[in-house]
């Protein structure tokens, strides 16, 4: 054996994950608002790069982005007026009840002690302010807390003001002009059971029937347990399609949604310095960044197509959800061999992308599901088996609901697919239906 050590010249080829590559992966994976975001960024650092969000502009056939010179325009940008901006304007709770405290004839100090509590309420509407606490901070006795908390409750929306669920539903039925004694009962004493659906044992602690308290269930359903919720909100924010999916002369067409991106232009000052070589300091900066800007043209382009392949895969392979809406089993495999990419691209490409459909609007990811082999050797994907549980249990006999193993043997009989009980408990859950034992009914 020759152990002895010497310098030796070895040629190997090895990848090197480069900046650009780790760009253009990076922009791969991004979302159409992290992907804005990102632009914005580039914008602020490279001053050749310059982005507007105007849709009036025609743009570039089969480009993703804008980019022309920047023209001078006249009037205000970005400056809607007034009036058109009152409908978003949302109240907050603490505006709400401030209002109202202003319209009562309550003494100062009161005022003041209420306005206080206000101040300590969540946003659901509970108040987070303890006893000792408001003892402590307001110089009050316990006497006086619960005082002030009887008249925050008094308040608009019902319900507001309480310190725990028991006492806000409360509120709100000793609120309602017809009484319900034995809700009032369960909720003040029984809540815990209760909810556990132990109501044979609070049938008997009780003394009354099980159908009186599947009535006090359903009465207690009523109610609200939130009471705050609505108010403060922001803005509803609407998702916008990243790729539309149309039929057009009985073929599915894959067309890109490229105005949500910003507009890329080359700012026509700092244009004139690629073009200037007097000084060199100045020209090698300007070509630096020209770089980067043609380096991120390329990338962007590069996303685009990519997701319009993947996509375009995708299609050809749930043309059977587009027509009827029955969902195949797919994986990342089958949709990187038709669009000739790896498996990890895939992932990339369809993460946080949404598109759509004729059906709706879905997020890529949600076509991707794998599936369990029948008797005929077919498969069936996950989505379809959800369906059929959640179908199954809205038909149920709600006195005697299905158990997990039941739904399972029905699988078994009725579509000749085994799965197990763990299984369906899974899909069960994923779908945020209770047990067959919280799903019973005694009425």
């Amino acid at each position: 054996m020759n152990l002895e050590m010497g310098l030796v010249q070895q040629q190997t080829m090895k990848l090197v994950m480069t900046q650009q590559l780790r760009q253009a992966i990076s922009l791969l994976q991004y979302s159409t608002t992290e992907l804005s975001e990102y632009i914005e960024e580039q914008a602020l650092e490279n001053p050749l790069l310059e982005v507007s969000h105007s849709t009036a502009e025609m743009a570039v056939p089969e480009s993703p982005v804008l980019w022309q010179d920047r023209e001078e325009q006249s009037g205000e940008q970005g400056n809607d007026p007034f009036i058109d901006r009152l409908g978003d304007i949302r109240t907050g709770l603490t505006v709400h009840l401030t209002a109202q405290l202003r319209m009562l004839e309550y003494e100062q100090k009161t005022k003041e002690q209420l306005e206080y509590f206000i101040h300590n309420l969540d946003e659901n509407g509970y108040l987070l302010l303890s006893e000792q606490e408001a003892v402590g901070e307001l110089d009050i006795t316990s006497e006086r807390y619960h005082e002030l908390c009887n008249l925050l409750q008094q308040f608009d929306p019902i319900g507001v003001g309480a310190r725990s669920l028991a006492e806000c539903l409360l509120v709100q039925m000793q609120a309602m002009p017809e009484k319900y004694p034995l809700a009032e009962t369960i909720v003040s004493h029984y809540l815990q059971p209760f909810a556990e659906k132990k109501w044979k044992w609070l049938a008997e602690e009780l003394q009354v029937t099980l159908e009186e308290i599947q009535a006090a269930q359903d009465f207690i359903q009523t109610l609200n347990p939130r009471p705050a919720q609505g108010f403060g909100q922001s803005k509803s924010e609407y998702i916008a399609p990243d790729v539309y999916i149309e039929k057009d002369d009985g073929e599915w067409k894959v067309i890109l949604n490229d105005d949500s991106l910003p507009r890329i232009r080359l700012n026509r000052q700092y244009r004139n310095l690629l073009q200037q070589n007097n000084d060199k300091e100045a020209f090698d900066y300007a070509h630096s960044k020209y770089k980067q800007l043609v380096w991120l043209l390329k990338s962007i382009d590069q996303r685009q197509q990519t997701i319009r392949a993947v996509t375009e895969a995708i299609v050809e392979y749930q043309k059977d959800f587009l027509e009827n809406g029955e969902l195949r089993p797919m994986t990342l495999r089958h949709i990187a061999e038709r669009a000739d990419v790896h498996e990890s691209t895939v992932s990339r490409t369809t993460n946080q992308k949404y598109v759509q459909t004729p059906r709706g609007c879905y997020e890529l990811k949600a076509f991707f599901s794998k599936g369990l082999a029948g008797d005929g050797g077919e498969e069936i994907s996950a989505a379809v088996l959800k369906q059929s549980i959640r179908r199954w249990i809205e038909q149920e006999n709600k006195q005697k609901p299905m158990s997990d193993q039941k739904i399972a043997d029905r699988f078994q009989d009725e579509e000749g697919v085994k799965i197990s009980r763990r299984a369906v408990a899974k899909y069960r859950d994923e779908q945020s239906i209770p047990s067959s034992s919280k799903r019973k009914r005694f009425v």
